[in-house]
């Protein structure tokens, strides 16, 4: 689908890209929708924390078809706050927005923030009609304590992007409990990159999940997200686009090297994967594309915000056309576990096949764990939603459930990032 179908589809207020005005419906009390602070000042400078209180405290009290939260509060007091954005209570697909997980990656923030008032304020049929459908979850700013130091970690330096299992942070564990309550079909992650011209220098790069315990129809569904609807969508707007961590010759455009982006499943969009939803990592270039950006930080900060605010059309997009079969894709996965068969992976990614050492071709019935042991994970099993079962002082978890895959990754003991070694049950 082409994005000015995309338009077409979902409503000009719901897909333009506010750098500068703000739409000009009028919320339910009447009011004129709020504009951040990026947008007030053209993109000079980013949106403050006091400054995106106010503009959500105005979203919500004039919306109804808003609500916000705080769902945890970091280590600073700073609150972590989620967005619902719908029609109605219970809809067909969800879509969680991930926005600023590193702290000095702002630009995602910022097409996050004008996103929801976008959709919070519109009027128009098709927009409605969305919602009506669809529930968006947006997490403006995932790493509060560290976008307030413009830093990539949060205030203890842990990069919170690589706590999707361990959940040692507030800001992991409010992540995993959102994921868990809702089941979004959909987790989109919005960062930003530094360029290595000519090799690794796209306007936008993105990348599914690779972890090899992704549901086939989950990880085919998140492949066609991005190259038949993100990519279209930014070149449409004029970017340019390529796939996270491999560097291209540029004359041929031929893989040389990767760089980053493996199947890591403490990274958001492996984990996504694992726990059956559709996921993309995005990824807005940094740096200045022309004398001009270099002159003028406004119009490096625009062209950044810009970019991911296309790469949403193309997101939200997807969602409306593709609605049937990522719900049904999603809840195959969702379901698969119960049945308790195949391999699961400790190692490799859809791009690099796993050793033999890092497959667990038959695997366990489940793990034991000790009452230490169990008092120590007991919550992080909760917060991923994996299921068990107290015995003996300890607990028994099975891998006949839901998260059947995540099992292993979380407590075999050959797994990279295990929060705790069990025993492997093989009396089934």
């Amino acid at each position: 689908m082409r994005p000015r179908v995309l338009g077409a589809l979902l409503g000009a207020a719901a897909l333009a890209v506010p750098l500068v005005a703000a739409p000009a419906q009028a919320g339910d009390s009447g009011r004129t929708p709020p504009r951040t602070g990026f947008e007030t000042t053209q993109g000079a400078r980013w949106t403050t924390q006091p400054e995106e209180q106010e503009f959500l405290a105005a979203v919500d009290r004039d919306s109804s078809r808003v609500s916000v939260s705080t769902v945890a509060t970091t280590k600073q007091g700073r609150p972590l706050q989620l967005v619902r954005i719908g029609e109605r209570r219970r809809t067909a697909s969800t879509v969680l927005l991930v926005c600023s997980q590193h702290g000095n990656e702002p630009a995602g923030r910022e097409a996050c923030l004008s996103k929801v008032r976008d959709l919070a304020y519109a009027t128009d049929h098709r927009t409605r009609d969305f919602l009506r459908k669809t529930t968006v979850l947006v997490v403006p700013t995932a790493n509060p304590d560290g976008r307030a130091a413009n830093t990539r970690g949060n205030s203890e330096g842990v990069d919170i992007n690589r706590d999707h299992i361990a959940l040692a942070t507030a800001e992991g564990r409010a992540m995993a409990a959102v994921v868990r309550d809702h089941k979004p079909d959909l987790i989109y992650d919005l960062h930003e990159y530094g360029a290595t011209p000519p090799y690794y220098d796209k306007d936008l790069f993105d990348l599914w999940p690779r972890n090899l315990n992704t549901d086939a129809h989950v990880h085919a569904e998140s492949k066609r997200l991005s190259e038949d609807y993100v990519r279209p969508a930014a070149h449409e707007s004029g970017f340019s686009t390529g796939t996270y961590g491999i560097w291209t010759d540029p004359v041929t455009g031929e893989p040389t090297q990767q760089v980053a982006g493996d199947g890591q499943e403490r990274i958001l969009r492996n984990a996504a994967g694992i726990k059956h939803s559709v996921g993309l990592l995005i990824e807005s270039r940094v740096d200045a594309l022309s004398e001009a950006e270099q002159r003028d930080e406004a119009l490096n900060q625009r062209r950044r915000v810009a970019s991911h605010a296309t790469s949403l059309t193309g997101a939200l997009g997807y969602v409306a056309e593709r609605r049937g079969p990522v719900e049904r894709a999603t809840t195959r996965a969702r379901l698969a576990g119960f049945a308790d068969r195949g391999p699961v992976y400790l190692g490799g990614a859809d791009n690099d096949p796993a050793e033999p050492s890092e497959v667990l071709a038959d695997p366990p019935c489940g793990y034991r764990l000790t009452k230490a042991q169990f008092a120590d994970v007991r919550d992080e099993l909760a917060l991923h939603g994996v299921t068990f079962t107290p015995a003996r002082g300890g607990a028994y978890v099975s891998l006949r459930q839901s998260q059947r895959d995540l099992v292993p990754l979380l407590l075999d003991p050959k797994a990279a990032y295990r929060i705790t070694s069990g025993q492997p049950d093989t009396h089934c």
